[in-house]
């Protein structure tokens, strides 16, 4: 769990911001996995974490809009400083030859630690109306799960690529 948030004197605004951030880290971090597999030419797992990055751009929007509506034009208190890889998948998953399936078990372990720090956060959570958001966004959590499991069933089954199957051998000196 995030050290830096103080969860008991979160109010609906600095906790609608900090929702607001976590969608937006993802989605930056899931766009950097589409450079990458585009790169790797692995167009399949690109287009994946694509849609990915388009879920996480209007999830956030919906936040923006919720927020806009309740605290209109004033300034956040909180900042990204706060949170770190709450929900964007870690920096060390996306391996070079990624097939669909493998882009999307990064995904759903990535939606499996959100669904975790916001649990996590709950207990701590003093403010109704924070609770009742992160419980939200808690159960929004496990929908997504679900949404990328359905995805993998949806795959043809066969082999996954191993990345070791495309690591060169050593060259002579």
């Amino acid at each position: 769990m995030a050290e830096t948030i103080d969860f008991p004197s979160l109010s609906l605004q600095d906790a609608l911001d900090l929702a607001i951030l976590v969608e937006e880290e993802a989605q930056e971090r899931y766009l950097e996995f589409v450079d990458q597999m585009e790169q790797h030419r692995t167009p399949e797992a690109a287009e994946f974490f694509r849609s990915m990055a388009g879920n996480e751009a209007k999830h956030g929007e919906e936040l923006r809009s919720r927020r806009k509506a309740r605290f209109g034009d004033a300034p956040p208190r909180v900042d990204r400083s706060m949170l770190w890889d709450v929900e964007a998948p870690d920096y060390g998953e996306p391996r070079a030859f990624m097939s669909a399936r493998q882009a999307m078990g990064v995904a759903l372990r990535a939606e499996t630690k959100a669904h975790e720090f916001f649990a996590k956060a709950l207990p701590h959570i003093t403010d109704p109306e924070v609770r009742t958001l992160f419980d939200e966004l808690r159960e929004e959590e496990i929908g997504h799960q679900n949404l990328v499991r359905e995805a993998m069933r949806s795959l043809p089954r066969g082999p996954e690529p191993d990345p070791d199957d495309y690591v060169d051998e050593p060259a002579a000196q």
